[in-house]
């Protein structure tokens, strides 16, 4: 019986299950190949014996007078004859079965029973592995497809890299070497399902970990990154120390840090933008590199209008407006860019709407306009104690504005064009809320 021993230890160590998991699935096959000769109102018990180094299953009977079903019940001189010499009626005793007698069909149910409980030890020590292993890069090999999306193995598990989560024009054969992250790990009826992402944001910020020393050391910090897989990506990265340039750490010596990232990620383009607490400075360091002449906050709506020279619109937007795309993904600001020439247009046709409210003078008129409020509809939303607190208004004009201000907002002149909107810009949208203007040196 000591080759019983070896045996699970053995596949204790291949399979990586703990030996009292192998041992309870032995005992419960046992008892399912002994029920199976014995029937299922039989009481059985299996158990390993360390001594002998075999598993031993009992059958249990009840001692009576007179015996109705002998499976589960035996009579009392039987008892004492075969099983216990001092057994009474109402006892429950034990008998050793010979697991040689269970025959094919219980042998064979045996096997599937360790074999089940095999996987399911698998499958639970693959969950305890990778649950909590989201955010990690992994390295595996391309094992199959399903459908669109690709089948990973990953060594113990196999992994989902679905073809949402792949780069875009990114192909793959069979066999090749892939880098990917965890992004999630679920508990499914068959194997636990792990799910890998090369599009992921995080999954650039995690490279630049792996190749920049200062960044897994926490003296420089990514704090942000935005991506078009496979086209360009931004991050916002900053330093904890004065002496180190988070953006020359993350670009290395002659480039080598960002090729390497650049080169697993098959060309993505790489912007790395120096943080800013100031919002406006943040924002315009990540339309780089378009030179920004002055920038509109809206903070109700969390809009910025950012205005350039007309020979720097094109830079700042981007083809087909990737660069303004993701630099209002990296901020989290919603971005407007627009040329001097057209913001030139919209100023004066704003001012002159300003000018037409009743009660209004050039003078209040320049000092609303100065602090945000861009038409008559900003007036109307403002309270009195907001106008109020500019200079020169006092709180009987400030009621004589807004009254003068509502009115043209109900009763607008015709042909008053609607400045704070481009007629020929479909994706154009007037923004709402007090601003304040920052000019950008």
């Amino acid at each position: 019986m000591g080759s019983l021993d070896r045996m699970i230890d053995q596949v204790a160590k291949e399979k990586g299950i703990s030996r009292d998991t192998l041992v309870e699935a032995l005992e419960a096959a046992l008892v399912s190949a002994a029920r199976k000769k014995f029937g299922p109102k039989v009481e059985l018990e299996a158990q390993y014996s360390d001594s002998s180094g075999e598993i031993e299953v009992f059958r249990f009977r009840d001692v009576v007078a007179e015996v109705d079903d002998p499976s589960v019940e035996i009579d009392l001189e039987t008892a004492r004859k075969e099983l216990d010499p001092d057994a009474e009626i109402g006892d429950q005793l034990g008998e050793k079965i010979d697991a040689d007698s269970f025959g094919r069909i219980a042998a064979q149910t045996a096997k599937q029973v360790i074999i089940q409980k095999v996987k399911d030890a698998e499958r639970e020590n693959i969950y305890a592995e990778y649950k909590d292993r989201k955010g990690d890069i992994v390295t595996g090999i391309v094992q199959r497809f399903e459908k669109k999306n690709t089948v990973v193995n990953l060594g113990r598990a196999e992994a989902i890299l679905p073809i949402t989560e792949q780069i875009p024009r990114e192909t793959y054969r069979q066999t090749d070497r892939i880098r990917a992250m965890i992004v999630d790990v679920k508990r499914t009826q068959k194997d636990p399902q792990i799910i890998l992402s090369r599009s992921d944001p995080s999954f650039l910020v995690k490279l630049f970990e792996q190749e920049v020393p200062e960044i897994a050391e926490g003296i420089v910090k990514i704090m942000c990154a935005a991506r078009e897989p496979g086209q360009r990506a931004k991050i916002g990265v900053r330093s904890t120390d004065a002496d180190v340039d988070p953006v020359g750490a993350c670009v290395g010596m002659k480039g080598s840090r960002v090729q390497a990232v650049v080169q697993e990620l098959r060309g993505e383009k790489i912007d790395i933008i120096p943080w800013n607490d100031e919002p406006a400075r943040f924002v315009c360091n990540a339309l780089q590199p378009a030179q920004i002449s002055k920038v509109i906050i809206d903070q109700v709506s969390s809009t910025m209008e950012v205005i350039v020279d007309d020979d720097q619109l094109s830079l700042a937007i981007g083809k087909k407006g990737q660069n303004v795309r993701l630099a209002a993904r990296l901020t989290g600001w919603k971005i407007d860019v627009r040329s001097e020439s057209k913001e030139e247009k919209i100023t004066g046709e704003s001012f002159e709407r300003l000018l037409a409210v009743e009660g209004m003078d050039e003078e209040t008129a320049t000092i609303l306009f100065d602090n945000g409020y861009r038409n008559p509809e900003d007036i109307a939303r403002a309270s009195i104690a907001e106008l109020t607190s500019f200079m020169g208004i006092t709180n009987e004009k400030a009621v004589m504005l807004q009254e003068g201000a509502l009115y043209y907002v109900a009763n607008p002149p015709e042909k008053v064009v609607d400045s704070t909107v481009d007629k020929d810009d479909p994706d154009a949208t007037q923004e709402n809320g007090k601003n304040t203007l920052q000019e950008i040196a």
